[in-house]
């Protein structure tokens, strides 16, 4: 995988990616137009929704109607509101899912693959090079 990187002006930064361009900002207060999600918030939805995509996949692989199923996700903030301590996410089954199946569904949920890459990092190297 590969992405580009660009830098529009102001607080934004533009992610590039297989044809898609994927827009952030920063809030009012951090000096930016509140334009776009800043890259925390991209960072937790990507995380809900790879946890909602392994949920959905395990309803369809079983002829199960996904429609009425939700996940959330909220944070918890550190000491003294710095970092993040915790990363609550609460998915609620559609009506009628079988009550056979809620064991097995969470299970799947949380083999979600950004949490396993937040449980055990990858080496990250950044190479700074002149224009």
């Amino acid at each position: 995988m590969e992405m580009q990187v660009s830098f529009p002006g102001g607080k934004k930064v533009t992610a590039h990616y297989n044809g898609f361009t994927i827009a952030t900002d920063q809030s009012l207060e951090d000096g930016g137009e509140g334009s776009a999600p800043e890259p925390f918030a991209l960072f937790l939805a990507s995380l809900a929704t790879c946890t909602g995509i392994y949920a959905l996949v395990f309803c369809q692989a079983r002829g199960i109607d996904p429609q009425g199923m939700g996940l959330s996700l909220a944070t918890v903030s550190g000491p003294e509101g710095k970092g993040l301590a915790r990363v609550e996410m609460e998915l609620t089954l559609p009506p009628g899912f079988p009550p056979k199946y809620e064991k097995a569904i969470r299970r799947v949920a949380e083999g979600c693959a950004v949490k396993k890459v937040i449980l055990n990092p990858p080496e990250m190297v950044l190479t700074v090079r002149p224009a």
